[in-house]
C-alpha cells in the first residue's frame, strides 16, 4: 500500500479541500486497508486503497456536499498565496510568477468544481487512471465517468475563458 500513499493523498486533499483534514482521511483509510488486507482478492490494489480513501472522505465529518469550510490563513491553499511563490532562485523572476500563476488558477478552477465532477477529474488527469479504475473506484458506469469528465473539462474551459475576458 505505500508506494500508493501519495495518490490516496492527493485524492484525498482535493476531495477533503484541507490538508490537515487530508491526512486525518488518509490515517483512516490506511488503517482500514491495513485491517482488511487479507481480505483483498482484487487485482488493483492502488484501485483498492482510492476505494477506501473515497469512502473515507465521505464518510469523515469534514466533507459535507453544499458546506465548504475555508481555514483561516492557511498558506499554499487555494486563493492564498505561500511564501514560497514569492521567493525564487529562477533566473527570471517574471516567468516564474506567470507560471506559479497559472498553476494557481488551475487549482482554483479544479477546487471550484462540483465534487462529483472534480472527483473523477483528479482521478484521471492527476492520478492518469483509467476510466475503468475510476469506475470502479467511484462504483459508477463508465458511461457516467466519460460524462462527468467532459461536463468537468468543458466547465474548466468555460470558467477559464470567462476569467481570461475579464
Amino acid at each position: 500500500m505505500l508506494p500508493h500513499l501519495d495518490a490516496a493523498y492527493n485524492l484525498a486533499r482535493w476531495l477533503m479541500r484541507d490538508a490537515a483534514a487530508a491526512e486525518d482521511v488518509v490515517q483512516e483509510a490506511m488503517l482500514r486497508a491495513l485491517t482488511y488486507f487479507a481480505s483483498f482478492k482484487g487485482v488493483n490494489p492502488r484501485a483498492w486503497l482510492l476505494q477506501i480513501v473515497r469512502n473515507a472522505a465521505y464518510t469523515s465529518q469534514g466533507l459535507d456536499r453544499g458546506v465548504e469550510f475555508v481555514p483561516i490563513a492557511a498558506t499554499g491553499e487555494p486563493g492564498t498565496v505561500a511564501e514560497d511563490d514569492l521567493v525564487s532562485t529562477a533566473d527570471d523572476p517574471e516567468a516564474v510568477l506567470i507560471k506559479a500563476r497559472g498553476e494557481r488558477q488551475a487549482r482554483d478552477l479544479i477546487a471550484a468544481l462540483p465534487i462529483e465532477l472534480r472527483e473523477p477529474l483528479v482521478l484521471r488527469e492527476l492520478e492518469e487512471m483509467s476510466y475503468k479504475e475510476i469506475a470502479e473506484i467511484t462504483r459508477t458506469p463508465i458511461g457516467t465517468v466519460m460524462s462527468r469528465l467532459f461536463r468537468a473539462r468543458r466547465l474548466l474551459a468555460q470558467t477559464a475563458a470567462r476569467s481570461e475576458a475579464t
